[in-house]
């Protein structure tokens, strides 16, 4: 089960999330997202467990709770979805 985590704090790393959602069983990634520029957290992340059981009991313990200072949202992630770019031809009129 891929568990998508919302409001974290900026000091939460990947080894956190693994050890706070270990409580429940076995993770089997747990990955902070971070900005690909600066390389400072973007506040959220995805841990991804072994059983759908576990996970499921995890979201539940853990939803609305206070991690490190922040009360964060703990929920099944969802499919990103697919999203055109924006296309726009370019103009070599330069006048």
């Amino acid at each position: 089960m891929n568990i998508y985590i919302s409001n974290l704090s900026y000091s939460v790393k990947d080894e956190s999330l693994l050890e706070l959602f270990s409580a429940f069983g076995e993770v089997t990634s747990a990955k902070v997202i971070t900005d690909k520029f600066s390389g400072r957290s973007r506040g959220f992340g995805f841990v991804e467990m072994s059983d759908d059981a576990a996970g499921q009991n995890a979201i539940d313990q853990l939803n609305n709770t206070e991690f490190e200072g922040r009360t964060i949202s703990v929920n099944v992630a969802q499919p990103r979805e697919e999203k055109p770019r924006n296309f726009r031809p370019r103009n070599n009129n330069r006048y």
